[in-house]
């Protein structure tokens, strides 16, 4: 039997809504056989009238419990073979199984794909799972037995990559490791939309690549043409690969890391060899955008998310708008500037409000061409909106 979460008067109200967080603060009592309940474990939730509403995992924090359905059903071996397999059927209704020319693509997005606190990307025949939450990291084993069932011989590695991403205050004691096979090189080349890419799992940012921009960079390819290109926070080089592919006079990659610059030069000679137009600079992006006068005719800003949570939001925007205005003074007339924010914390219409001011200090003539946003296997599950994090607009500069 599962411990029991009895909600406060009315706080079911999300809940039939089907939103799939329930807070510390909605909480109005546990029962359980035992003196406490562990994080991770399964809990049923009931409302206060004692009405059963949902199953999930519970964790401490101000998320209490994650839930894993609205139904009174066993959460077992078959229950998360169903639920992957679902996952998967969605990847292949969208053209992401089998693709010969996209390997690398994202099978589990956590909420999107009902399955919250749980990310899994695919690298051709290795399959990357990271666990946000310590209920998916106890349940690490059963997801990898789901993925092998599915996908057979065409996955021969499982990797674990959770032990950056587990809760802080769970004091789990882990290290990323192999469920399953194990690779025997230090990295491996996967496709996207033809392109090819060198990721390394075990040692790269999030599981390894930047998946959720794919749709992005291929926009910046079909904008490329006679352009000279400066990618900043470029990370390996992905939309610096696209941009050579889609006719780029120049591309200038920048990054604060130099392994991720080195990763970036790899790239591109392994698509271009070595006399690809190209350079590189292990610099900061807001120092390297003081100096540009009127270069480049196409810039990408893609940093790093400035608000992890709401408590900082206020100085992630004015960076926002520091660096939008930075590029936007600089860009040459008749540029394209591709900006974007990976920041949950951020809307959609505060990041495209803090870009408006930006242009407004900048002085210059802007149309908006494109509003962005993450591709179709990082799915937005419609009732819970919070899974739209990445937001991105194209401007055209005057």
């Amino acid at each position: 039997m599962y411990a029991q979460i009895f909600l406060k008067r009315g706080k079911e109200e999300s809940l039939l809504r089907r939103h799939p967080w329930i807070f510390s603060g909605a909480i109005e009592y546990i029962r359980s056989d035992r003196d406490r309940i562990t994080e991770g474990e399964i809990v049923d939730v009931y409302t206060k009238s004692g009405d059963f509403i949902a199953r999930g995992h519970y964790q401490i924090g101000s998320i209490a419990v994650r839930v894993l359905t609205f139904e009174q059903e066993p959460i077992d071996q078959q229950w998360w073979d169903r639920h992957i397999a679902g996952a998967y059927e969605m990847r292949r209704a969208i053209g992401m199984i089998d693709n010969p020319s996209t390997t690398c693509y994202r099978l589990i997005h956590g909420e999107g794909d009902s399955l919250p606190g749980l990310v899994v990307d695919i690298y051709a025949s290795t399959a990357v799972i990271q666990c946000h939450s310590i209920g998916m990291f106890r349940s690490r084993k059963e997801i990898a037995e789901s993925i092998r069932k599915i996908y057979g011989d065409r996955i021969t590695a499982i990797y674990d990559k959770s032990a950056q991403t587990l809760p802080f205050n769970a004091r789990i004691d882990t290290v990323d490791s192999y469920l399953y096979g194990k690779l025997s090189a230090d990295s491996q080349t996967v496709l996207e939309n033809g392109n090819r890419f060198l990721i390394n799992w075990e040692k790269g940012q999030k599981t390894g690549f930047f998946i959720d921009q794919r749709a992005n960079r291929e926009l910046v390819r079909h904008y490329s043409a006679g352009r000279t290109v400066l990618n900043t926070f470029c990370y390996t080089g992905g939309f610096s690969v696209y941009a050579m592919a889609g006719g780029a006079k120049e591309v200038v990659s920048v990054d604060s890391s130099e392994r991720a610059v080195e990763l970036a030069v790899e790239n591109m000679k392994l698509n271009f060899g070595d006399a690809v137009r190209h350079t590189a600079f292990a610099v900061d992006a807001f120092d390297y955008l003081q100096g540009i006068d009127n270069r480049f005719d196409l810039i990408i800003l893609d940093p790093p998310a400035f608000a992890k949570h709401h408590k900082v939001l206020g100085n992630a925007m004015q960076g926002y708008k520091k660096l939008n205005a930075r590029a936007l003074s600089q860009i040459k007339s008749g540029g394209i500037l591709f900006t974007f924010s990976c920041s949950q914390a951020v809307s959609r219409d505060l990041f495209r409000t803090t870009v408006f001011s930006a242009a407004a200090i900048a002085g210059r003539k802007v149309s908006i061409l494109h509003q962005l946003s993450q591709p179709a296997d990082h799915p937005i599950n419609i009732y819970h909106p919070e899974g739209e994090y990445l937001k991105g607009l194209v401007l055209y500069v005057e």
